[in-house]
């Protein structure tokens, strides 16, 4: 039996008054009777829908799109429960897609608020970039994106694929540099590149994963960040990464903190695009 969940749930409130519609684009959920599954690593405790309602009062935060756990692999059972149980007036969810999955089965997880399709090229994804260009003309008809995640130090060999990408898609967790690079790195020049394009989106999220200055204000990574966000603040979308399973126990992240690096990042223009006007469009919202 996976134990119940034993992160905190409440305490002192974000700096951080997160406005009306505020949406959490990243976050994973862990649900009984849904076991972790070949390929991926172990679920270490729960992370159920009540679980969440309680961390999104506690951020004061309206909407969320759930990504599908590595945990899980190919199996979304526990992803399409959750969005069943939030509803679609404030819930999406990305899942993973598989090259075989039939066009009948997406239109019904579309039905249940699935839009968009994880690329994953880190240890534990289930479907890597190198199998990207099979996924997307499946999601393409239903209007979905694609999230995708990698080594940002490894640019160079994913923009080839990227630049060929005609849906829209995701730019994950602060383009994931281990370790960080500059601000004016040639990769970052890339992604603002990509981001001028007009089909890309970058998310920031989870820069404990990979920053080595650390918290509570990430500046190695936050230089990244503040970059992207100047640059094209109308692609800017936040995701908190709860229940933040990447990190070990000890490492786990203080999760106000997680909402509140916005106040360092972003003015206050640019944290209601983040936070409500971009997740809106991308993931059809109401206004």
């Amino acid at each position: 039996m996976i134990p119940a969940n034993t992160r905190p749930l409440e305490g002192r409130h974000p700096r951080l008054v997160a406005p009306a519609g505020a949406t959490d684009c990243h976050v994973h959920l862990y649900l009984e009777g849904f076991e972790a599954q070949p390929g991926g690593p172990p679920i270490k405790e729960l992370a159920t829908v009540d679980d969440l309602r309680r961390y999104q009062r506690w951020m004061g935060l309206d909407r969320v799109v759930v990504t599908q756990s590595n945990a899980y692999q190919f199996d979304n059972g526990a992803l399409l429960s959750s969005l069943d149980q939030l509803g679609l007036d404030s819930a999406r969810g990305v899942a993973v897609v598989a090259p075989d999955t039939s066009m009948s089965t997406l239109e019904q997880w579309h039905a249940r608020g699935i839009r968009g399709a994880r690329i994953m090229n880190l240890p534990g994804g289930a479907v890597p970039i190198a199998q990207l260009k099979q996924i997307e003309p499946l999601i393409r008809p239903l209007g979905w994106h694609l999230m995708v995640q990698f080594n940002g130090r490894e640019l160079d060999q994913h923009l080839p694929t990227l630049q060929g990408i005609d849906c829209p898609y995701i730019i994950d967790h602060i383009g994931k540099f281990m370790d960080p690079v500059p601000a004016d790195d040639r990769r970052v020049d890339a992604i603002l590149r990509l981001l001028d394009r007009g089909n890309a989106w970058f998310k920031i999220c989870a820069g404990y994963e990979s920053s080595v200055t650390g918290g509570p204000h990430y500046e190695d990574v936050g230089a990244i960040a503040r970059r992207v966000i100047a640059h094209a603040p109308e692609r800017i979308l936040w995701g908190s990464n709860w229940p933040h399973v990447g990190v070990p126990r000890e490492q786990y992240p203080d999760d106000p903190d997680q909402l509140d690096i916005l106040l360092r990042w972003a003015t206050q223009a640019q944290r209601q695009k983040i936070l409500v006007d971009n997740p809106a469009t991308l993931y059809g919202f109401a206004s």
